[in-house]
């Protein structure tokens, strides 16, 4: 039995909660919309300014995600034009710090995919394709 079934065991739900855990957090984008509400509200162009390559559908998408899952608060104000903010729930608040050191984590341990791509090659073929042993 790995470390991580006894884990899940230990905690009596068989993986349960981390299993939706991820299913809330691991898409894309969810974890940059809640590291950038971290400390304010943002309104929905702010809050896409803020977040290089996200599209307007994935926002509101992902924002519709997050609202549904209790992590962020949609507020309406009945102005003219309309306005509409979005923070996170307290709830939402708690997991800043364990996504900031996953963060952290995947900064320091994870290559991006061409330079790992070129040290694996590097590693296992000689100069004229033949793979080392």
């Amino acid at each position: 039995m790995s470390d991580y079934e006894n884990v899940c065991l230990i905690r009596g739900d068989q993986g349960r909660a981390v299993r939706a855990l991820l299913d809330r957090i691991s898409d894309k984008w969810t974890l940059l919309v809640i590291a950038t509400l971290h400390d304010r509200r943002l309104r929905f162009t702010e809050l896409q300014r803020r977040i290089p390559g996200i599209s307007q559908r994935m926002l509101s998408r992902t924002l519709a995600h997050l609202s549904r899952d209790d992590l962020v608060t949609r507020t309406a104000y009945a102005e003219v034009p309309p306005r509409v903010e979005y923070e996170l729930t307290p709830t939402a608040r708690t997991l800043i710090p364990h996504a900031v050191a996953l963060a952290d984590w995947a900064v320091h341990n994870i290559t991006e995919a061409p330079e790992v791509e070129e040290r694996d090659a590097d590693a296992g073929a000689d100069a004229d394709g033949s793979v080392n042993a």
